[in-house]
C-alpha cells in the first residue's frame, strides 16, 4: 500500500505524483483515511498554516441563462423553480460586500448568470468594484461567463482580483454535461484572464456521474492551468435538473478527493465549495485539513451553513482566519 506521509515528504520536494499514485489516494482503505488526512495536511500547513481564507458569494443575476449546464438550475433546460431577477443594482451589490466584510470573508465573489456579460451589466458590476474597494479591504472576484474582447481589461480596471470560470469536469465528460460551450471555451477564459494578469480561479463539480480516472484529470487539467484558486464543489442534485436524484457521493470519497487535489496542486488555494454541508455532513471539519478556504453564507440558489457556525467550526479546530494576510482571533 502506498505510504501517504512519504508521498507528501516527496510532494514537497518538488515531486508530482503520478496517475497511479493518485488512483490509490482516491481509493484509499477507509480505516486509513486519517493517515492520508493527516499527510495531505503536512502539504498544507507547509503552505498555509492553520489559517483558513474566507469567500462570501452574492448572485447578483439569477436564471433565465442560455446555457444547458446539467446541474444547475439556472439552465434554459432547468424547470426549477429558483427566484429569477436581472442584474442587480450598483448599491445593492456594493451592500453584499459589507455583509462579506462583517462575515470576515477575505474574498467578495461576484456572481451572474448567463454565457457573458453585456455592456451594461458589465458597467454595473465594474461600478460597484470601484466603490467597494474604496471602502473594504476585499479582495474581489468576478465569475460572470465568457468574456468578450476588452471585457477583461475592464475588470482589471475596475479593481478585480480575481476571476472564475470553473471547468467543471473533465474534458472527456463534459460533453455528457453541457453542450452549449465547449471545454476549451471555458480554458480559454481562464487563459485570457490570467493574460492580462488577472488572478485566475478555476475548479470543478465532483458527483456529476464521471468515473476517477475523470477527476484525475480535473486535478491535472488545473495544475496545467495554474489556478491559484481552486474551489471544490460537491454535487447538490437539483429538482428538475438533468442530474436531478444523482446521489454518488459518500462523505469519506469526499475527503479523498480533497486530499487528491491537495496532492496534485500543493501550493494552490484549495477551496471547500458548494455541496460541502449536503455531502461531507458530519464530516466537514476535516475537509479543512487538505483544504484551506471555504465559502461563508448561502451559494448561488442553494442555502450554505450559517456563518456563526462555520466561524465556531473553525475555532473548534484551532485554526485561524486569514483575512488578506491578517490573522483574526475568532
Amino acid at each position: 500500500m502506498l505510504n501517504f506521509n512519504s508521498l507528501a515528504n516527496a510532494v514537497l520536494e518538488g515531486y508530482e505524483i503520478t496517475e497511479g499514485e493518485a488512483m490509490q489516494i482516491l481509493e484509499c482503505p477507509n480505516d486509513k483515511i486519517l493517515d492520508l488526512l493527516h499527510s495531505a495536511y503536512l502539504i498544507r500547513k507547509t503552505y498555509y498554516g492553520n489559517k483558513v481564507k474566507l469567500n462570501t458569494i452574492i448572485n447578483t443575476k439569477s436564471g433565465a441563462c442560455p446555457e444547458n449546464c446539467g446541474y444547475c438550475a439556472q439552465s434554459r433546460d432547468s424547470t426549477n423553480p429558483i427566484q429569477k431577477y436581472r442584474m442587480m443594482h450598483k448599491d445593492t451589490i456594493v451592500q453584499g460586500a459589507e455583509k462579506a466584510h462583517q462575515l470576515h470573508s477575505g474574498t467578495y465573489c461576484i456572481v451572474a448568470s448567463g454565457r457573458g456579460p453585456t455592456t451594461r451589466e458589465l458597467n454595473q458590476v465594474t461600478s460597484a468594484v470601484k466603490e467597494i474597494k474604496e471602502k473594504y479591504n476585499l479582495k474581489i472576484c468576478a465569475c460572470l461567463g465568457i468574456l468578450k474582447p476588452g471585457q477583461a481589461e475592464q475588470l482589471k480596471e475596475a479593481g478585480v482580483d480575481r476571476y472564475n470560470h470553473n471547468i467543471n469536469t473533465s474534458k472527456n465528460h463534459h460533453d455528457n454535461i453541457t453542450t452549449s460551450h465547449s471545454y476549451q471555451d471555458r480554458v480559454a477564459t481562464v487563459n485570457k484572464v490570467k493574460d492580462i494578469g488577472i488572478s485566475p480561479c478555476s475548479g470543478v463539480i465532483v458527483g456529476m456521474k464521471e468515473t476517477k480516472e475523470d477527476v484525475i484529470q480535473m486535478a491535472i487539467a488545473l495544475k496545467e492551468l495554474n489556478a491559484d484558486s481552486i474551489p471544490v464543489n460537491f454535487l447538490h442534485a437539483m429538482e428538475r435538473t438533468l442530474l436531478e436524484g444523482t446521489d454518488e457521493l459518500t462523505p469519506l470519497y469526499c475527503l479523498k478527493v480533497l486530499c487528491l487535489f491537495r496532492f496534485i496542486n500543493p501550493t494552490k488555494e484549495i477551496r471547500v465549495s458548494g455541496g460541502r454541508e449536503v455531502n461531507l455532513r458530519s464530516l466537514q471539519p476535516l475537509g479543512l485539513y487538505p483544504a484551506n478556504s471555504i465559502f461563508i453564507g448561502d451559494y448561488l440558489t442553494t442555502a450554505g451553513q450559517e456563518g456563526t457556525k462555520d466561524h465556531q467550526m473553525l475555532k473548534d479546530l484551532g485554526f485561524e482566519i486569514d483575512y488578506e494576510g491578517s490573522e483574526i482571533p475568532i
